[in-house]
C-alpha cells in the first residue's frame, strides 16, 4: 500500500465526524428551542390556572352571587385575579358564572350555569400569547392560514363544603352612641371593676362600639399568642389566659384591618393600663359546641361587647368592688357598690340538630347576661323634719294601740294592776319613751340574676321557610331594703342578709312622781318601729320563633322580650314600704315582728311610708337604666339575637 493511501482514510473520517457534530448540535438546539418554547407555554398556562383557581375560591369564600345588579361573585373574582397578575390590557379576559353541580351516571361532575343559584361558581380566564415554534411549523404544513398567536384557557369551578346546619345566639344590648357623660360613667364603673382606673376618651369608647372583630381571626391569632395548636379551639377556650394577652391579640387583629380600626385599637390600648394580672378562661364567655368546624366561627362580634364581657368575667374572679357616687336631688353622700357575681356568656354557636332543648344538655346553644349585685347606701333627710310625722306618732291610734301593746309586753301597764298601785304609793314608775331617730342610713340591695336563652328547635326545609325556636328566661330580681353589712354583701355563694332599719326607738325611762329622768333611758328596750323589705320578683319564661333568621356572619335578627312588669313590680315594692313594729328585746337590736291591731300604724304609714317612697322610688330608673345598662343589662327588655345557616358555607374547594 502506498503512503498516499495510508492517510486518505483518517482524513475522510475527520470530515464525517465534523458533519455529525454539526447535525447533532443543530438537533440539540432544535430540542432546546422546543423545550424553552413549550416551557414558556406551560408556565403561561400554569399562571393562568392559578389566577382562575384563586379567583373562584375567593368568590365562593366571600359568598358571592350572580344576581344583578350587584353580581358580587364577578366583583370578588375580578379583584382576586387582579391581585394575582390578571391584566385586561395584556389580552386577558375573565368570565364568572354561578350555577350548580350535577353528577352524571359516569360519576363525573358537570357544571350547570344558573345565575339564580350559587351552589357553585365557575371562573374562565383566557390569555392570548405568541404561537409556539412547533405550532407554527405545524400550521405551515397545513392548508389554513398561519396564526402568530394562541389563546390559552384556564377553567376552575369551586363549591363550598357541605356542612351541618349552624345556629348562633347572642344576648345583651349595648349603647349605640357614647357621649361625654356616658364616657365618664364607663371609665368609673369598668375601671373600678378591674381594680384600677380608666381614662378612655369618648372617641375611644365609641370606636369600641362601632368596630366589629372577626371571631375566627381573633381565635386564630390568640392561639398563636398563647402557644396553642392551630385549630385546637377546645384547648384554647379552656386555657387560662392573661387579660392583657386577650387585649393584645385583639389589637393585633384590628391593626391588620387597617386604619379604620384605629379608634378601637386606641381604646383597647387604654384598657390594658387597668387590666392588671387577671387571667381568664375564654370558654366562660364563648361557647363552641364540641365538634363544630372552624368555619362556624367565621362571624363577627362587637368589640365593646367582647371587652365588656372580659371585664365582667375578671370582676367575678377578683375582689374589686366598684364604688360609684350617686347624685340624686334630696339625697346626700349616696353611693352604690357593684359586683359581678356570675359572668355573662355572650355568644354560643353549634349544630341545632344536636340539641335536646334541655338546659343540662351538653350540646346546648345557650347564652346569658351577667348576674350583678348592687348595694346602695343612702343618707335620708332627718326624719323629725317630715311634716306630720310627730303628730302621727303621738296620735291616739298609735298611743292606744302600739304603746298599750308594748306596755303589756314590758309589764308596764299602769291601769288596774299591782304595779299601778305601787307606782301610786311610791311614785316610782317605768314608762315607755318614743324617740324619732335622726338621719338614718338606709341600704338597698338589688340583685339581678342572669337572663338566659337557649335553642329548643329549628326547621331547615328551605332558606325561605327556615325557623329557629328559643326559650328565654327573664331575670329574677331580689330586692332588700334595710340595714346591710356591705363588707359581707358580695359573696358569690351566700345570700345578702338584711336587718330592719330602726326608725322609731321605743325606750324605757324611770319616773318618780311624774318626773322622768332621761339619763335612765334604756334605748330600744321596748323594741320600736323599723323598715325592712326582703322580696323577689319571680322570673318569667317566653318561647319565641325566629322566622328566616339571617345567615351566620350577617347581623342577627334580634328579639326584644319586654319585661316592664319587673320594673313596675320593683317600683310598687318600693312604693309599698311598710312601717313595722318589733317586739321588745331589751337591747339595741330590733326583735321579731310584733302583731298589733289592724290600723294601729296607719297614721305613721301614711306619713313616714309616703316620705320614704318619694325618696326611694326615683332610684329605680337611674340605677336600672344607667348603671346596669353600662354592663349590658336592662330589666326593661332582654335582647336575644339569632342566626341560622341551613347550608353554612364551609371551606371552599375546587371541584372541577
Amino acid at each position: 500500500m502506498s503512503p498516499r493511501m495510508q492517510f486518505r482514510g483518517p482524513a475522510r473520517q475527520r470530515g464525517a465526524i465534523g458533519l455529525m457534530a454539526a447535525l447533532t448540535l443543530t438537533l440539540a438546539l432544535g430540542f432546546m428551542l422546543l423545550v424553552v418554547d413549550t416551557g414558556r407555554l406551560y408556565l403561561e398556562q400554569r399562571k393562568l390556572q392559578r389566577i382562575a383557581d384563586v379567583a373562584v375560591l375567593e368568590a365562593v369564600t366571600r359568598n358571592g352571587d350572580c344576581l344583578v345588579p350587584a353580581a358580587t361573585a364577578a366583583t370578588y373574582a375580578q379583584a382576586s385575579a387582579t391581585r394575582n397578575g390578571y391584566d385586561a390590557a395584556d389580552s386577558m379576559t375573565l368570565n364568572t358564572t354561578c350555577g350548580t353541580l350535577q353528577t352524571g351516571a359516569n360519576n363525573l361532575r358537570t357544571f350547570l350555569a344558573d345565575a339564580g343559584k350559587k351552589d357553585a361558581v365557575r371562573v374562565i380566564v383566557t390569555h392570548t400569547v405568541q404561537t409556539s415554534v412547533a405550532a407554527g411549523i405545524y400550521a405551515l404544513m397545513g392548508p389554513g392560514p398561519v396564526s402568530l398567536t394562541t389563546q390559552l384557557t384556564a377553567t376552575a369551578v369551586s363549591a363550598p363544603a357541605v356542612l351541618p346546619p349552624l345556629a348562633m345566639l347572642t344576648i345583651g344590648s349595648t349603647a349605640l352612641l357614647v357621649d361625654s357623660s356616658q364616657s365618664a360613667a364607663l371609665n368609673l364603673l369598668l375601671g373600678q371593676m378591674l381594680g384600677g382606673s380608666l381614662n378612655l376618651s369618648v372617641a375611644g369608647w365609641q370606636g369600641l362600639v362601632d368596630t366589629q372583630i372577626s371571631l375566627l381571626g381573633y381565635l386564630n391569632q390568640l392561639a398563636i399568642d398563647a402557644h396553642v395548636t392551630a385549630g385546637d379551639y377546645t384547648t384554647l377556650l379552656s386555657k387560662n389566659i392573661a387579660l392583657t394577652q386577650l387585649l393584645d391579640s385583639a389589637i393585633t387583629v384590628l391593626q391588620a384591618g387597617g386604619t379604620s380600626t384605629s379608634l378601637a385599637v386606641s381604646g383597647l390600648t387604654g384598657l390594658k393600663v387597668a387590666a392588671g394580672s387577671t387571667s381568664l378562661v375564654l370558654g366562660q364567655l364563648l361557647q363552641l359546641q364540641t365538634g363544630t368546624v372552624s368555619s362556624a366561627l367565621n362571624t363577627n362580634l362587637q368589640v365593646f361587647q367582647l371587652v365588656e364581657a372580659f371585664i365582667q368575667l375578671a370582676n367575678s374572679q377578683n375582689a374589686a368592688v366598684a364604688n360609684i357616687p350617686l347624685s340624686i336631688p334630696g339625697l346626700v353622700n349616696g353611693g352604690v357598690k357593684v359586683k359581678v357575681i356570675q359572668p355573662p356568656q355572650l355568644s354560643a354557636i353549634g349544630n341545632p340538630a344536636l340539641v335536646t332543648g334541655q338546659l343540662n344538655d351538653p350540646n346546648r346553644i345557650y347564652v346569658r347576661t351577667a348576674q350583678v349585685r348592687t348595694v346602695l347606701s343612702l343618707n335620708l333627710p332627718v326624719l323629725s323634719g317630715i311634716s306630720g310625722l310627730a303628730s302621727a306618732i303621738t296620735s291616739n291610734a298609735l298611743v292606744s294601740g302600739l304603746t298599750d301593746t308594748l306596755n303589756n309586753l314590758l309589764h308596764l301597764n299602769l291601769a288596774g294592776t299591782l304595779s299601778s298601785l305601787l307606782c301610786t304609793l311610791t311614785g316610782s314608775c317605768d314608762k315607755t319613751d318614743l324617740k324619732i331617730l335622726p338621719t338614718p342610713t338606709i341600704d338597698i340591695s338589688l340583685e339581678v340574676a342572669a337572663a338566659d336563652s337557649h335553642v329548643t328547635a329549628y326547621t331547615c326545609v328551605s332558606d325561605a321557610t327556615k325557623t329557629l325556636t328559643t326559650q328565654t328566661n327573664t331575670s329574677l330580681v331580689k330586692l332588700k331594703v334595710g340595714k346591710i353589712d356591705t363588707a359581707n354583701a358580695f359573696s358569690s355563694s351566700a345570700d345578702v342578709s338584711v336587718q330592719p332599719l330602726a326608725l322609731i326607738d321605743v325606750g324605757k325611762v324611770s319616773c318618780v312622781f311624774g318626773f322622768c329622768n332621761q339619763s335612765t333611758r334604756v334605748p330600744f328596750y321596748g323594741g320600736g318601729l323599723g323598715v325592712k323589705v326582703d322580696t323577689s320578683v319571680a322570673s318569667t319564661q317566653s318561647n319565641h320563633v325566629y322566622n328566616q333568621p339571617p345567615e351566620i356572619k350577617q347581623p342577627p335578627l334580634v328579639y326584644s322580650l319586654g319585661t316592664q312588669g319587673i320594673v313596675n313590680s320593683l317600683k310598687s315594692t318600693l312604693g309599698g314600704i311598710q312601717v313595722e313594729a318589733y317586739k321588745p328585746t331589751g337591747s339595741s337590736l330590733l326583735g321579731d315582728l310584733l302583731v298589733v291591731a289592724a290600723g294601729t300604724l296607719n297614721g305613721v304609714q301614711s306619713t313616714l311610708g309616703v316620705a320614704i317612697q318619694g325618696l326611694l322610688s326615683p332610684l329605680v330608673d337611674p340605677i336600672l337604666d344607667s348603671l346596669l345598662a353600662n354592663l349590658g343589662i336592662t330589666l326593661n327588655t332582654v335582647d336575644v339575637g339569632a342566626n341560622l345557616s341551613c347550608k353554612p358555607p364551609g371551606r371552599p374547594s375546587l371541584v372541577i
